[in-house]
């Protein structure tokens, strides 16, 4: 059976019912639920109450030192995983029995699974976002907030950075260049729960700052606004009505790959324009916050949204064989996903990762994001 690793941090327990009932039915399909909690010691002490003799509930390892903290509970929890297949998924993620069946079968083959995540609620700002995912599914995949991994393969390749936004981009692309096998059915159809409005606008600029990472979206993007604005005071109104039809009509394409219908409101599909809107004026604040440093993140700011690939491609051929010492160039010597158990106490600092479903990266995983 697999092993399930969920990192959160939670500033309150508004969904710890919800989520625990959760994971009653989830040890079910699984062999060992592992719990990252870099949660306030008041909340993790209630946590390790309610899930006792149910998960294994330990703190993030705090020699990792990760400026995103969920990189540190993955790595964490891929240190206690002990199956061969490892689901990793955010707190708002909700597996059933046939979704994991579908992961360990694919996993048999692959390296890593990127499934399809869509919201089990739709109030009006899920499917704003919804409008992204089919937007996503019309030029690829989107990216998803959690993932299936052969466990031996991320060991080998020493984890992933954990020091970028976009956390779901990176660990694409460190797979990709570490020669493992990406799969993504895009059939694969995981629940999510939808976040908050507060949650949502709090995202705008952070998702769009993970288009640094992707140049050639951000340049498709960046000229968007002020082409807008051009057309308006020129009173040209048809290359505007032109491009809101043809994003409604990609984001319907999406939408109607593989099956998407089922789960996707043909509603969802109308909000294409608004989003590509707002990720035309969010680019600038994005490219701005760039210029200021990098983007504001638990209390820090975050300058790389993710590694290019040609970099992770270099940092794998340079990364020592197992006996070799780590050179300063590779991922390994960067953040090593060494084998030994973690420490069980301390805590990272990080902002809540409860409800990240807008997540783009981080909420982790060419497409748009």
């Amino acid at each position: 059976m697999m092993d399930y690793v969920l990192p959160l941090r939670w500033e309150d327990d508004r969904g710890l019912g919800e989520l625990t009932a959760y994971l009653r039915g989830l040890a079910r399909h699984v062999r060992e639920i592992i719990v990252v909690d870099g949660s306030p010691p008041p909340l993790f002490a209630r946590h390790a109450a309610a899930w006792r003799g149910l998960v294994a509930h330990v703190r993030p390892d705090p020699g990792l030192r990760c400026a995103n903290g969920k990189v540190a509970g993955v790595l964490t929890g891929m240190r206690l995983a002990r199956a061969r297949h490892v689901v990793i998924a955010d707190d708002d993620v909700r597996h059933d029995g046939d979704t994991l069946a579908r992961i360990d079968a694919l996993l048999e083959s692959a390296d890593l699974v990127r499934p399809q995540n869509h919201f089990t609620e739709l109030p009006w700002h899920a499917r704003w976002d919804t409008a992204r995912t089919l937007l996503n599914r019309s030029a690829g995949a989107d990216y998803p907030g959690t993932f299936g991994v052969r466990r031996a393969f991320f060991e080998r390749m020493g984890g992933y950075d954990g020091d970028v936004l976009f956390e779901n981009l990176e660990l694409i692309r460190t797979v990709r260049a570490h020669g493992g096998r990406e799969v993504r059915p895009l059939d694969l159809y995981v629940p999510r729960l939808p976040p908050d409005t507060a949650r949502f606008w709090d995202q705008r600029v952070r998702q769009a700052y993970d288009d640094l990472a992707q140049p050639a979206r951000l340049a498709l993007f960046l000229p968007l606004l002020p082409a807008l604005v051009w057309c308006l005071w020129r009173r040209r109104y048809a290359p505007p009505l032109a491009g809101a039809a043809l994003a409604v009509a990609l984001a319907e394409l999406g939408r109607r790959r593989v099956g998407g219908r089922r789960v996707f409101p043909a509603s969802s599909a109308l909000f294409a324009p608004v989003w590509v809107l707002e990720r035309a004026i969010c680019c600038w604040l994005a490219a701005g916050a760039a210029l200021r440093g990098g983007v504001p993140y638990a209390g820090r700011r975050l300058r790389r949204a993710a590694h290019s690939p040609r970099w992770l491609r270099r940092a794998a051929r340079s990364q020592p064989r197992p006996g070799q010492s780590c050179g300063s160039g590779s991922l390994g010597a960067r953040k090593p996903m060494t084998l030994c158990e973690p420490s069980q106490n301390g805590l990272t600092a990080e902002r809540p990762h409860r409800h990240s479903a807008t997540v783009e990266r981080p909420a982790g995983i060419g497409t748009p994001s």
